[in-house]
C-alpha cells in the first residue's frame, strides 16, 4: 500500500485534512466518501512533502520551527496513554495516525507502524525516520522495549520534548523583538539617507561656503548609499555566503564556536542553554535505561558548540577507561564548578539522575533570567542608538543651515 496526503470537506462542511494508506487514489477516494468526506485532494506522501517545501510563505516558515517538535511531543504522551491503558501497540499508532494533522509526522507513523506490524521492534522502525526521530528519541524507545517499560519512557521522553521546547521558545521569544527593532532601525536609516539627505543636502550646492566635516561626511556617505547601493548589496550576500561556506567547514565552526564562548554575555548564555540541555537530556537517557557511554555520545549532539562536544567526548573517553563523569568534566574547565560538584555528588550517591535535573532546572531558570535582563538592556539600547544616528543626520543638516542663515543676515 502506498501513503498518501489528502484533504476534502467534511460532513459539518468544515475542511479536513490527514494521512491514510491505500492502494490507489481512487481506493482513498471512495473510503472517504463512505465516511462522508468529499475529497478535494490526494497527493502521495513524497509528493506532498516536495510540494510544501515549495511554499515559504511566513505562516508555514513559523510552524517549520515550532510545529512538528510539538506535535511530537503531544504524540509520544498520547502513545504512552494508549499503551498504559493496554492497549496493543499497532492499534495505538493506528488511532495515533487517524488525528494527526502534521503530514510528514502521519507519513511516518503510518510506516512505522506497518513496519511493527510485520514484526519489526518499534525503535528499528523509528530509525528509518531520522528526520522525524532523533538518535535520542529512539535509543530511548529501544531502551524502553528492552526493559519491558516503554510507556514509562514515553511518557519521560514526552515530558522532555516538552521543556526542549519550552526552551527554545523562550530563546527565540526573547532575540525576535530586538532582531525586529534593529532591521526596522536599519531600514528607517536607510531610507533617510537615500531619500531624505539629498535632498535637503541638494541646496548646499547653491552656497561656496565651506561645510563642516561632519556634514560632507553625511553627504559622502549618502551619496555612496545612493549611487552604488547595488555593489554593496552584492558585497554583503557575498560576504554572508562565505562566511556561512566558511562557518559550515570544521576548522570554521570551530573556531566560530570558541569565538563566541568567549563574546561577554553571549558566551555566558550560550554555555548556559548548552548546560541545560545537557543535564536533561543525559538524564532522561540514564534513567531510560541507556547505558552511560550511549547516552554520552548522544547528548554531545545536542549541545549545539564544537568546543562543548570535544569536551563532552573526552570526558566519555575517560568513562570509558573507568573514571568518573564529573572528574574529566571538571579539568576542562568549560563546565562550572558547582556542576561538577552536583555530578559528583550525584555520582557517589547513587543519584545522578536526580541531580542533573536539578542541574537542568537551576540553568533554565538562570537562563530566562538572563534573557530577561538582556532584553530589558537591548531595548533602549536600540532606541539610544536609533535616536543618535537621527539626530547625528539631523545635526549635520541643521548646523550649516544655520551658518548659512548668519552668512546671508
Amino acid at each position: 500500500m502506498a501513503v498518501f496526503a489528502w484533504r476534502g470537506i467534511g460532513p459539518t462542511g468544515r475542511s479536513v485534512r490527514g494521512v491514510r494508506d491505500a492502494e490507489s487514489p481512487r481506493a482513498l477516494r471512495a473510503t472517504l466518501r463512505r465516511e462522508g468526506i468529499l475529497v478535494t485532494e490526494v497527493l502521495e506522501a513524497e509528493a506532498a512533502r516536495q510540494r510544501r517545501r515549495r511554499e515559504v510563505d511566513l505562516r508555514r516558515l513559523v510552524r517549520a520551527f515550532s510545529r512538528p517538535r510539538a506535535e511530537l511531543a503531544v504524540t509520544t504522551r498520547q502513545l504512552a496513554t494508549l499503551l498504559r491503558s493496554g492497549v496493543p501497540l499497532v492499534e495505538a499508532l493506528g488511532a495515533l495516525i487517524e488525528q494527526i494533522e502534521q503530514p510528514e509526522l502521519g507519513a511516518a507513523l503510518t510506516q512505522v507502524r506497518d513496519r511493527v506490524n510485520e514484526g519489526s521492534s518499534l525503535a528499528d522502525a523509528m530509525r528509518a525516520h531520522p528526520a522525524i526521530f532523533s538518535p535520542l528519541y529512539v535509543s530511548m524507545v529501544a531502551a524502553g522495549e528492552a526493559s519491558g517499560t516503554l510507556e514509562v519512557v514515553l511518557g519521560r521522553l514526552a515530558d522532555f520534548l516538552d521543556a526542549q521546547s519550552r526552551l527554545t521558545s523562550k530563546v527565540l521569544a526573547a532575540i525576535a523583538y530586538p532582531a525586529f527593532m534593529a532591521a526596522m532601525s536599519v531600514v528607517i536609516l536607510s531610507i533617510m539617507m537615500v531619500v531624505v539627505v539629498p535632498k535637503v543636502t541638494a541646496i548646499f550646492a547653491d552656497f561656496e561656503q565651506a561645510l563642516p566635516w561632519y556634514t560632507r561626511l553625511l553627504i559622502f556617505t549618502s551619496d555612496v548609499l545612493t549611487g552604488w547601493w547595488w555593489l554593496l548589496l552584492g558585497l554583503l550576500v557575498g560576504a554572508i555566503a562565505w562566511f556561512r561556506r566558511w562557518k559550515r567547514s570544521p576548522e570554521g565552526r570551530r573556531r566560530w564556536d570558541r569565538f563566541v564562548l568567549r563574546v561577554p554575555q553571549i558566551g555566558t548564555l550560550v554555555v548556559m542553554v548548552a548546560l541545560a540541555r545537557f543535564a536533561r537530556t543525559l538524564a532522561t537517557l540514564l534513567r531510560s535505561g541507556v547505558p552511560v557511554l550511549r547516552a554520552m555520545e548522544i547528548t554531545r549532539d545536542v549541545l549545539g558548540n564544537t568546543e562543548l562536544m570535544r569536551v563532552v567526548d573526552e570526558a566519555r573517553e575517560s568513562v570509558r577507561e573507568g573514571e568518573s563523569i564529573a572528574a574529566p568534566l571538571r579539568r576542562s574547565g568549560r563546565f562550572p564548578p558547582i556542576v561538577t560538584h552536583m555530578i559528583a555528588v550525584g555520582e557517589r550517591s547513587g543519584q545522578l539522575e536526580e541531580m542533573l535535573e536539578h542541574v537542568a532546572a537551576a540553568y533554565d531558570a538562570q537562563v530566562e533570567a538572563r534573557l530577561t535582563a538582556m532584553t530589558s538592556l537591548l531595548e533602549p539600547l536600540l532606541i539610544v542608538i536609533m535616536g543618535g544616528a537621527s539626530g547625528a543626520i539631523a545635526f549635520s543638516i541643521l548646523m550649516p543651515l544655520l551658518q548659512i542663515n548668519e552668512f546671508i543676515g
